[in-house]
């Protein structure tokens, strides 16, 4: 996609909460289905989300990508100063940051409930939607098909998908690590929201 790094891009879509529900699922009874019903919900949001606003960004003559001074670009830098003030919020509300409550009711969960959550998760999430911003308005400003942004979503949902890889594929490591990740990332949600921002900060500028 034309100067966007595909994968840190997928990483940035998942990190936070989004991630933490996918190793929560994967330490949740019938850990499988549960998450396979994520995943869906995953994939179908980064899918509408982005063909949205690739969509809507169509719509508006976003100027030359070489010109710091088109629409397009100027959406991009109004984008990077709200990732800015964002960090900056985490940092200093760092010692009161809590992971979000609705995590801890994801153990009981079915396969309907984790699909929503998969659409949900993507769809409202602020950091999500900027990415999925980021990427429409690139498109648009290249005049690239919408297929160009499969690799995303595919590398999205692929990424979304490595705690239930890891499951299959080690099982008894991974019901013994999971837990401990899960735990790590809820104390540390406040560092990973920065470096998150950060990432995306680097990929809109670069």
């Amino acid at each position: 996609m034309d100067g966007l790094n595909v994968l840190p891009l997928a990483v940035t879509m998942m990190a936070g909460p989004q991630i933490m529900s996918a190793i929560i699922f994967v330490t949740a009874p019938r850990a499988v289905r549960v998450s396979v019903g994520f995943l869906i919900g995953v994939a179908v949001a980064a899918t509408v989300g982005t063909a949205i606003t690739w969509g809507i960004a169509s719509l508006f003559d976003l100027g030359d990508p070489e010109d710091s001074g088109s629409s397009g670009n100027v959406v991009q830098y109004v984008l990077v100063g709200l990732l800015v003030a964002a960090a900056l919020k985490n940092w200093i509300r760092r010692e009161s940051i809590q992971p979000p409550k609705w995590l801890g009711t994801l153990m009981s969960a079915d396969p309907r409930k984790a699909l929503k959550v998969g659409l949900l998760v993507i769809l409202l999430m602020p950091s999500d939607i900027l990415v999925m911003l980021t990427v429409g308005t690139n498109l648009a400003q290249t005049d690239a098909a919408f297929v160009s942004a499969l690799p995303f979503i595919g590398a999205t949902v692929l990424i979304a998908a490595l705690p239930l890889l890891f499951l299959l594929l080690f099982h008894r490591r991974a019901v013994a690590a999971m837990p401990h990740v899960r735990d790590w990332m809820n104390t540390h949600s406040w560092l990973i929201n920065i470096i998150v921002c950060g990432i995306f900060i680097v990929l809109i500028l670069g």
